[in-house]
């Protein structure tokens, strides 16, 4: 198998894609979270089908599934299925972006044309040096670019059309799930399991070059509801408790050192404060706790509540709820009893020419949910870096490669069934 002579797609969907605007909303109660997303979907749907997946269809929650029928005589390759979501995150715009391709990075810093105050400097994107003499594409400045996960969605998209053009690559069948709203931890709450029919999975969602993930946190969420009392403010002596206080005593408990996103790192855990809305006579707090193991988890959550009963002492006329909501797990949990899932994915990347580098996800995917719904589901590179950030960037090369790794991939799944 060869790419020498193929003219790869990736880049140029990628461009497109970005474009488009698909931002999530946390605070939406419909699926999807804003119908924006479906904007995409369609586009996504429509290429598909005219490069001849004759199944792909976006559905009224903004899932896009289609299928790449098998091309082996062997009967029993498993069902893969390659994964990515369509929405961009809520914490940076992704209204009108503006992409700009850089051609063949010097190494040096990169200034957003909209934005002279924004810099990526090799100091500050310590993956910048590996990119010399490569082609970065950025955004201009003022919004996100999309890479995550945009990225992936092109990349998917162009291994699909090399396998159609190149039928001497033998695969089993494959099929493709686009996700809307995984940025704000609903990307698999509507997949219609039956209907995807997969056995195996990967979301294409990572960050450098031959990186492949296998564990991800554990995830909770813990909601606080605080109950003040409000009076008018000029007769407030004794009997005004202020919601807004209690909370901003319970903020100031955590600790400054350690226990936060700002403090830790490799598999350290964390309580994240998020959201915090409320006035005088009421408070909703939400907080994310993030550990490796559950039994971390509960340690968090336990401290946690501790914290919240100090705090309450304070005020003993007050009242507060304190409620846990589970969201994922760590997919190694199930994964390593499929050993043969990363190990296929490691060879894939080796192919590709890259050294495979393993490592946990501080943080989920639609992958590590699809696990526990019963798609082992890793996650494989992508190419995005600096996520959710004005500086987000992506390289064309190592899309190319992602492209790579996914053909690898199904010609691997193929060749390691019996005949």
């Amino acid at each position: 198998m060869s790419f020498d002579h193929y003219q790869y797609t990736v880049a140029e969907r990628f461009l497109r894609y970005v474009q488009i605007d698909t931002q999530s909303d946390p605070f939406s109660e419909s699926s999807p979270s804003t119908e924006k997303q479906k904007n995409l979907g369609k586009l996504l749907a429509d290429e598909l089908k005219r490069i001849g997946l004759a199944d792909a269809a976006l559905d009224d929650y903004g899932y896009v599934y289609a299928t790449l029928p098998a091309n082996t005589t062997k009967e029993d390759v498993p069902v893969i299925c390659f994964c990515s979501h369509i929405d961009t995150s809520p914490d940076c715009s992704g209204a009108n972006v503006k992409p700009v391709v850089h051609k063949n990075y010097d190494g040096g810093n990169i200034q957003l044309p909209d934005d002279p105050d924004q810099i990526l400097n090799p100091e500050n994107h310590p993956e910048l040096a590996n990119q010399r003499g490569n082609d970065l594409i950025t955004a201009s400045g003022t919004t996100l670019l999309g890479a995550d996960n945009k990225a992936g969605l092109a990349e998917i998209m162009d291994a699909a059309n090399f396998m159609l053009t190149h039928p001497e690559i033998k695969h089993g069948k494959i099929r493709i799930l686009f996700t809307p709203d995984e940025e704000i931890g609903r990307g698999v709450a509507h997949v219609n399991m039956k209907k995807l029919g997969a056995q195996f999975g990967y979301t294409m969602d990572g960050e450098t070059a031959g990186s492949f993930e296998n564990e991800n946190f554990c995830a909770d969420k813990v909601r606080i509801e605080m109950h003040g009392i409000s009076t008018h403010t000029g007769m407030a002596k004794d009997k005004m408790i202020n919601a807004l206080k209690i909370a901003a005593s319970l903020i100031d408990r955590l600790p400054k050192d350690r226990l936060s996103p700002e403090t830790t790192e490799n598999k350290e855990g964390f309580l994240h404060p998020l959201y915090f809305t409320g006035s005088v006579e009421k408070v909703n707090l939400e907080f994310l706790v993030r550990d490796f193991t559950e039994d971390g988890l509960k340690l968090h959550e336990d401290f946690l509540q501790q914290l919240l009963d100090e705090t309450m002492k304070d005020f003993p006329h007050a009242k507060a709820q304190f409620t846990i909501e589970k969201q994922y797990r760590n997919m190694y949990n199930i994964l390593s009893q499929y050993p043969q899932v990363s190990e296929y994915a490691l060879d894939a990347i080796g192919r590709a020419g890259l050294t495979p580098s393993v490592r946990p996800i501080r943080g989920g995917t639609d992958g590590a949910m699809l696990t526990f719904m019963g798609l082992p589901c890793p996650n494989i590179f992508a190419g995005e870096h600096a996520f959710h950030s004005k500086q987000e960037w992506v390289s064309v090369q190592d899309m190319q490669l992602a492209v790579k790794v996914i053909v690898n991939l199904c010609q691997i799944w193929e060749e390691q069934t019996a005949v």
